[in-house]
């Protein structure tokens, strides 16, 4: 199935091709390269509005290249969230903004959870800058927890809780390894009435721990598995993994989560100049049947 980010109003898709997409920010335009994107530029004017644009290097990585002077860092809003934009150096801006239709299913869940529910406790996993951690919160979850290894991200996340004025809310914000810290909740006998995921093709741990999604996705959900409340509501798996398809991850959620509704697809941006949807990987949700 496929589901499409297309609620926005301070973000858009403007234009794709030739591996690049021209994208609004607020009243800022970038150009950020995408490899998915095999086909090639309509009307090429309209790249010229660009105030910015990442330029990859043959030897890995890259850099800026601004045409007109931007502001280190702006915000824009997503319904009545308020998320802090910045280009960083590895082309990101620490929002992605396909995942709306996620955050939309999160804080839908959420509310239908906590209208027969007094408590639901959320785990978000591999969090990054804590978009889906803020759609929670102000869903109502009675307590997000936010992980991640990444002490800049837990920062930036912090910066996001304050701009959408969460910080009255309970968020705990956790720096450690993921397995790890579903391992120390198990033992401490916690669960959780929603897990959402987010997991990277590659990264490591606080302490170098090396995170391969292949090799570790199926110790990911046992161990997930493990700490889901019996009377949970949902987990949500979202990954942007080259060469893993929706089918494949269809067949290992099948198999570890049983007797289980579990639903699979891609998710995609709609591209404002002709229409074309930008594929922009797949997630998998699991609720009780």
């Amino acid at each position: 199935m496929l589901e499409i980010s297309n609620n926005w109003q301070d973000y858009e898709c403007i234009a794709t091709g030739d591996k690049e997409k021209l994208e609004r920010w607020g009243n800022i335009i970038l150009n950020r390269p995408d490899p998915q994107i095999i086909w090639p530029k309509e009307n090429k004017q309209l790249w010229n509005k660009m105030d910015a644009h990442y330029i990859r290097s043959n030897l890995g990585g890259g850099h800026w290249e601004y045409i007109k002077k931007i502001p280190e860092n702006w915000t824009i809003k997503y319904k009545k969230l308020t998320f802090k934009v910045s280009p960083t150096n590895f082309k990101h801006t620490g929002i992605f903004p396909e995942q709306a239709t996620n955050w939309d299913y999160i804080m839908d869940k959420i509310k239908s959870y906590k209208n027969n529910h007094n408590e639901m406790r959320v785990l978000n996993l591999f969090a990054y800058t804590g978009c889906a951690t803020m759609a929670a919160s102000i869903a109502g979850a009675t307590e997000v927890v936010h992980v991640d290894a990444s002490k800049g991200m837990i920062e930036w996340a912090k910066e996001n809780m304050h701009l959408s004025h969460l910080e009255n809310n309970k968020i705990r914000f956790i720096v450690d390894d993921v397995i790890k810290f579903l391992e120390k909740e198990k033992r401490r006998g916690r669960t959780y009435h929603a897990i959402i995921m987010d997991p990277p093709s590659f990264g490591h741990g606080p302490n170098k721990e090396v995170w391969k999604l292949e090799e570790n996705i199926q110790q990911l959900l046992l161990k997930s598995k493990e700490i889901l409340d019996k009377d949970f509501s949902f987990l949500l798996i979202n990954s942007y993994t080259t060469g893993l398809s929706s089918i494949s991850l269809n067949n290992i959620l099948s198999l570890i989560f049983k007797n289980n509704k579990i639903i699979t697809g891609e998710i995609g941006l709609p591209v404002t100049e002709n229409k074309l949807i930008l594929p922009c990987g797949i997630y998998g949700k699991i609720t009780k049947n």
